[in-house]
């Protein structure tokens, strides 16, 4: 009797850590990238031979023993937080991070902001968040040095529309260039028509204001612009900045119709821009940073350091969000949207995998084992008193 005591004892111990677990698990139902775990239960070891006089093995287990938990890394729910530094791997991969001691570690919770250095950190302990070098080493992922683009002057200006056939003279204004400062400057294009039968010829001069910069000439042969004068190249040298070529570019959709004297020609498209300062900060689906700008341009910048393990066995959860590695050779490093690895989602995170339903119904088991399990602690606490009765007697 004083055996199924303390069999009864192990399994209020065995429960007591299955309740444990489930309080883990419910309590961070709502911690972003937390696993959820399970409590995994053995019976204790056996006594061999024969009993009393037994016949058969006589085999008699001495309880419960609990094997330590294992980790559930289903994926949890991608939530939306409109703040395009939170991200999620919608798929394999974990985030890689860098503690102060220059230790590794690795997240689903990818909660992240850039510091005052501007370097990217983990909200919650600053750990750095690693990023990928040309040869698929870790590097620190960062913006300093980034927060304003550079200006880049024009070297291409392209056309479309009609110039009229039947006009004598033709004026494109509005003709938007930039300087090697970033300035920018409006000019503009007279064309004058110097054509034969059956040939379009115009004479180009490029005005800033009212001075000549460049001049040219453009040629129509059955309305289509003849490809070896399609293109104009000047020189231009606005005051107080070195000079730049610009090259004006009539190969594609410009025409010639007839049209009385309306012509529709103006400027496409250009190369340059001015300076511009940072907007916007994300992470594009292969884990790649995009820098925005006032001035339009888009400059792309390292990549995300994901890492994924191929068993269990090799990875542990040490707090924070956060998971070592038990055995490196067990792990992988790569990107985003490549191999096995999943893809990154900018503005959301991943929540906990809890199932509450699956744990109040380990809840209601754990309390039943936990119930009979004092239950028998209670009756062979009974049946030894009234032994200990029956020697009184």
């Amino acid at each position: 009797m004083l055996d199924s005591i303390f069999v009864g004892m192990s399994g209020l111990l065995g429960y007591s850590r299955g309740l444990k677990t489930i309080s883990n698990n419910t309590a961070n139902m709502n911690t972003p990238g937390f696993k959820g775990s399970t409590l995994q239960f053995t019976d204790l070891f056996y006594s061999s031979g024969n009993l009393y006089g037994s016949s058969g093995n006589g085999q008699l287990g001495f309880g419960l023993n609990t094997a330590g938990t294992t980790l559930n890394f289903k994926q949890g729910e991608l939530r939306s937080t409109n703040n395009a530094l939170d991200m999620a791997v919608d798929g394999q991969g974990l985030f890689t991070l860098k503690d102060v001691a220059g230790k590794l570690h690795y997240s689903r919770a990818g909660q992240f902001k850039f510091d005052i250095n501007g370097t990217l950190v983990n909200k919650a302990d600053s750990a750095k968040v690693m990023g990928l070098d040309s040869g698929g080493g870790l590097q620190e992922i960062s913006i300093a040095g980034l927060l304003t683009n550079l200006p880049k002057a024009t070297n291409t200006v392209k056309f479309s529309g009609n110039l009229s056939s039947t006009a004598t003279t033709q004026a494109v204004s509005g003709v938007k260039v930039f300087d090697r400062n970033g300035g920018e400057h409006a000019l503009s294009l007279q064309f004058t028509n110097t054509g034969t039968a059956g040939v379009g010829t115009w004479s180009v001069n490029i005005l800033d204001g009212t001075t000549t910069v460049g001049t040219g000439s453009v040629a129509f042969l059955d309305s289509k612009i003849i490809p070896s004068t399609a293109r104009i190249t000047f020189t231009y040298a606005p005051a107080g900045v070195s000079a730049i070529p610009v090259t004006l570019d009539f190969s594609s959709d410009v025409t010639s119709l007839a049209s009385g004297n309306v012509s529709n020609l103006a400027m496409a498209s250009q190369d340059g821009y001015g300076a511009g300062s940072m907007t916007q900060t994300t992470f594009d689906e292969s884990g790649t940073l995009l820098l925005s700008y006032s001035n339009g341009q888009t400059v792309k910048g390292p990549r995300l350091a994901l890492s994924y393990f191929d068993t269990l066995d090799a990875v542990a959860s040490v707090g924070g969000n956060m998971f070592d590695a038990i055995n490196s050779a067990a792990w992988h490093r790569g990107a985003a949207n490549q191999g096995a690895f999943g893809v990154v989602r900018a503005g959301v995170i991943e929540i906990s995998n809890v199932d509450l339903s699956q744990e109040f119904s380990d809840l209601v088991i754990m309390q039943r084992g936990y119930q009979s399990s004092s239950q028998v602690i209670s009756t062979a606490n009974e049946m030894l008193q009234q032994l200990f009765a029956m020697k009184g007697k």
